[in-house]
């Protein structure tokens, strides 16, 4: 009897990594489109606005980069799982780059329906 239950443990943890890494994979794959062309930093006129927009870009990109590193440690930081956190973020870096003027181009589909 114990040891169906450390097999069935065993399954259940080893489904709980691989559902991970999938997860992180996805975020990954998502971080690949955080990119703002067509913006010339020397032509956006200064303004509070546009340094927030700025400063919105930078941010998130690198959240993004630390909750992916921070998941691939083990920390569980979210109720949701990471690859929606980091879709909720591209959604906030991608309209900073149109307030910008710049294009956020997608690489690849960033729909978390058709990754899964």
């Amino acid at each position: 009897m114990k040891l169906f239950f450390s097999f069935v443990l065993t399954i259940c943890l080893t489904g709980c990594v691989f559902g991970k890494s999938s997860e992180v994979k996805r975020a990954e794959k998502i971080l690949q489109n955080f990119e703002c062309k067509n913006i010339e930093t020397n032509q956006v006129a200064p303004s509070s606005m546009s340094n927030f927009y700025q400063e919105t870009l930078a941010v998130n990109k690198e959240k993004v980069s630390t909750y992916i590193e921070q998941y691939k440690n083990g920390e569980d930081l979210f109720d949701i799982p990471l690859d929606e956190v980091v879709q909720q973020k591209y959604q906030l870096y991608k309209q900073a780059c149109q307030a910008l003027g710049g294009i956020s181009t997608e690489k690849q589909p960033t729909d978390l329906n058709t990754n899964k």
